[in-house]
């Protein structure tokens, strides 16, 4: 029971704002001396006690050193900061800018298109960058004063935008897959490759969405009138080709070394960060200070990566010493009707609420290492329900009041955009999110993803 206290603990100084990492740290360390206490009791005495049950407690944190030598050494990890650091390079070579501006003229001319555009930009940019932050903001800047000039509807628009900004959580190359498949000890690129088609599902699903809202409400999405100082037709598609192309190899490049069994995940995010510094140099965009920015960048997002990762071993190492773990597993495997689709459900809803309030690095080191074991004995594919989690994961970045898409957008759109638009916006996108989501658990083979092992 000490376990599941410290649980609730845990979360309760996570509201208050503490810092993730130390929060499971300090958590594990005094209730881990608690449960040595309870241990040992007081039959020998209070002084007696309290002395044995202490060492008692801080013993189990014995092997620590042996854990945090494992992590380091786990080459898997080495792609989060390629990936990252691929990204923030492309991201600051203009990518984004020249994506949006093209493919906005190319299917601006269709009610809705600004929108749609800015999803299939948002797709590009999640297989090329993966940088969720980055995405919405560059769309934020650029795609939605072109939408809020022709009269879109404020909500659909900031919606749209923190939508398609966030699928860099599932279309690879992800850096949630990369550590599920560190949790779940499966092969990153098995991730990698199930997560293609629920992917591109939820892309299409926003996409019907928007030519939906636009056919029966034309005042939320007009199309943008024809100008002739454009050029012709083909000339933008040129233009357009042009500007993907580019992107659009280096993540074959990326992604096809994987899928082929050429290259590790690892080894393919080393090429794609020479990738990505070659593609800055076509641009001519390239610097030093660029290239100092970007790794400056990946050092500090690993480094808190990795922190919460040894918070986390130290949290998990007490919570299996107080049988945390087994309360967990019975009451997983006691829920009523067909036992895997209610473990399936009951964890997908937890995981959608624990998402309003905590980061999806937290939910993937504390949360589902406790699922796992459970996950194993009822057969459940682990690649299936990774790509269950990691599309739960997502969500979270939409979810009031604490999404980090909702806070990047709003900290670069004007003060006429209020943060209820913004959430009234992403409302619709949740729900496509949990449609596409329970279609992927009732319906796997339809992604070409077994449920079963």
């Amino acid at each position: 029971m000490i376990g599941i206290i410290m649980f609730f603990a845990s979360l309760v100084m996570l509201l208050y704002g503490f810092p993730v990492a130390f929060t499971f740290a300090a958590v594990s360390l005094l209730f881990g001396v608690i449960a040595g206490i309870v241990e040992i009791g007081f039959d020998d005495g209070l002084i007696e006690g309290l002395t044995e049950g202490i060492s008692e407690g801080l013993s189990m944190f014995d092997f620590m050193p042996y854990r945090i030598m494992s992590i380091m050494e786990n080459t898997v990890l080495m792609a989060i900061p390629m990936f990252i650091f691929m990204g923030i390079i492309l991201q600051k070579t203009g990518l984004a800018e020249k994506l949006l501006e093209s493919m906005g003229f190319l299917f601006g001319e269709i009610r809705g298109g600004v929108a749609i555009s800015t999803v299939l930009v948002g797709t590009l940019l999640a297989a090329s960058t993966g940088v969720v932050g980055a995405s919405v903001v560059a769309m934020g800047v650029i795609s939605l004063p072109v939408m809020m000039k022709y009269k879109y509807n404020t909500p659909l628009a900031c919606g749209t935008i923190c939508a398609s900004g966030t699928l860099g959580q599932i279309i690879p190359p992800s850096i949630v897959l990369i550590i599920l498949g560190d949790v779940f000890r499966v092969p990153v690129g098995d991730l990698f490759s199930a997560a293609v088609w629920p992917g591109l599902g939820l892309v299409a699903a926003y996409i019907i969405f928007i030519l939906i809202v636009s056919y029966f409400k034309k005042d939320m999405a007009p199309a943008i009138p024809k100008d002739p100082s454009r050029g012709s037709k083909m000339k933008q598609v040129i233009k357009a080709l042009i500007d993907i192309i580019p992107s659009l190899t280096l993540i074959l490049f990326v992604l096809g070394s994987i899928f082929a069994g050429i290259a590790t995940p690892t080894e393919s995010s080393a090429i794609g960060c020479l990738g990505a510094v070659l593609l800055a140099v076509a641009y001519r965009s390239f610097s030093t200070d660029m290239v100092k920015e970007a790794a400056f960048e990946s050092v500090k997002v690993t480094s808190m990566v990795f922190a919460i990762l040894i918070g986390a071993t130290a949290f998990s190492m007490v919570f299996t010493y107080t049988g945390g773990d087994e309360i967990v597993e019975h009451f997983m495997m006691n829920l009523p009707g067909d036992e895997k689709i209610a473990f399936i459900l009951f964890t997908m809803l937890a995981i959608f609420i624990l998402g309003f309030f905590i980061d999806f690095v937290e939910i993937s080191y504390i949360i589902v290492p406790i699922l796992v074991p459970i996950a194993m004995n009822l057969d459940i594919n682990p690649v299936w329900f990774a790509i269950l989690i990691a599309m739960n994961l997502q969500t979270s970045f939409l979810t009031p009041p604490f999404g980090f898409a909702l806070f990047y957008l709003k900290g670069v759109v004007s003060s006429s955009i209020r943060t209820i638009d913004i959430y009234k916006g992403v409302l619709p996108f949740i729900l496509i999110q949990i449609i596409v989501l329970l279609l992927l658990v009732f319906f796997p083979d339809f992604f070409g993803i077994k449920a079963s092992l």
